[in-house]
């Protein structure tokens, strides 16, 4: 016998205040959709489907669309979120009339109003916005024939993403099949005034230049066997050293063939670090991890121990990689089209800038889930403000 399907209570949903935060900016998104609505009949608007798409982001109990369906039946919801009765076929429709690239503008908007929740000294005065980049992979789409990984029965979508390191939050993200290309994705979407801080995987120098054209620069770490020509050797500080830091000098990137491709004068810093023990022994995870990092930086006059703990900080996009797929990867795609794909991703970057407004700190799995038992009434609003509250006492 087929399990039941759960019927979604009023009772089961609250905290409808929050989304006040976000309710007004939407409203830009109203008339999205709209030019083919020639008889001007349109019940279900952009606005209101991106609302709704929230509501399921935040309660565990909208697992599907047929929940989203029956949650904007409930009086509470339709008058808390100002959204329709939508029937499924509206809803289903809605990933492919919204245009995604229209919420870009939104998350620029939520973007400027979030204030930097890492607040290390010899971060603060640095020539542009610290920005990670780099992709995950989304497994198990079946129903998406396009999103081919490794054969027919291996499939994926890639979520190629740039995030804020000092506001601990994703700003921008490109959605390809498995396969796409990070390098090509990035080169495609640079921005000027960033630093971009990139693991090997990006070490294209041709890419490398490309970001100094977009009047930007870059950290990024380079092949242990690099090939270059030492234009200068820097004395290594007591605070490079005792930050790792075991050489650092000038170079031209390249071989003959290659130095073309970045002419200009390069920073290359040596760090040490603890080899990855999973990748060394077990042959998973990427190529050996020596004891070295090899990190190479257009920045010439910013201290080594600086360069060394921007890249540290590279691994905050992994760990909002966990975080992420605990949002949406683990949970069902709504929509099984690209542009279905891009609106609820969209709104899952949202969703963690939400947290940070809500909270003043950078999302995690444990405030998530304190959000999602108060808006499902587990948890009281007393509870929710004490945990908010103990969170930025240790920020």
């Amino acid at each position: 016998m087929s399990k039941k399907r759960h019927k979604i209570k009023e009772r089961e949903l609250k905290g409808f205040k929050y989304f006040k935060t976000i309710s007004k900016i939407l409203e830009s998104l109203h008339d999205v959709g709209c030019q083919g609505d020639l008889a001007g009949n349109r019940i279900l608007h952009m606005d209101q489907y991106i609302s709704l798409l929230l509501l399921h982001m935040f309660n565990p109990i909208c697992t599907s669309l047929r929940s989203l369906q029956q949650a904007s039946e409930l009086k509470k919801v339709q008058k808390k979120l100002s959204v329709p009765r939508a029937s499924l076929g509206s809803l289903s429709e809605a990933a492919r009339v919204f245009d995604s690239q229209t919420m870009l503008e939104i998350i620029g908007q939520l973007g400027e109003q979030l204030e930097p929740v890492t607040h290390h000294s010899k971060l603060k005065d640095l020539p542009g916005i610290l920005t990670a980049v780099d992709g995950t992979l989304l497994k198990g789409l079946p129903k998406i024939a396009r999103a081919l990984w490794i054969d027919d029965k291996h499939k994926a979508i890639k979520n190629h993403v740039h995030f804020e390191i000092l506001k601990g939050v994703p700003v921008k993200a490109t959605i390809t099949d498995g396969n796409g290309n990070e390098k090509d994705v990035l080169a495609e979407t640079l921005d000027a005034g960033r630093i971009y801080v990139l693991d090997r995987g990006y070490a294209k120098y041709s890419l490398l230049q490309k970001i100094l054209d977009h009047n930007s620069s870059f950290v990024c770490r380079i092949r242990d066997n690099y090939v270059c020509e030492v234009i200068e050797e820097r004395p290594v500080t007591a605070d490079a050293e005792a930050a790792g830091v075991v050489r650092d000098r000038i170079v031209r990137l390249g071989s003959n063939a290659k130095s073309d491709e970045i002419p200009g004068a390069v920073r290359v810093v040596e760090v040490k670090c603890k080899p990855h023990v999973k990748r060394m022994h077990t042959g998973r995870g990427g190529p050996e991890q020596s004891e070295i990092l090899v990190i190479a930086t257009d920045m010439l006059d910013v201290e080594a121990d600086v360069i060394a703990l921007i890249f540290q900080h590279r691994w905050t996009i992994e760990i909002f990689f966990r975080f992420y797929k605990h949002i949406l990867g683990c949970r069902h795609l709504l929509s099984y089209n690209q542009n279905g794909i891009e609106l609820q991703t969209y709104a899952a970057i949202i969703a963690c800038m939400l947290i940070s407004l809500w909270t003043g700190r950078k999302p995690t799995l444990r405030t998530y889930e304190m959000l999602c038992w108060y808006f499902t009434g587990m948890a009281d609003e007393e509870e929710l403000l004490s945990h908010i509250h103990r969170l930025q006492k240790i920020g």
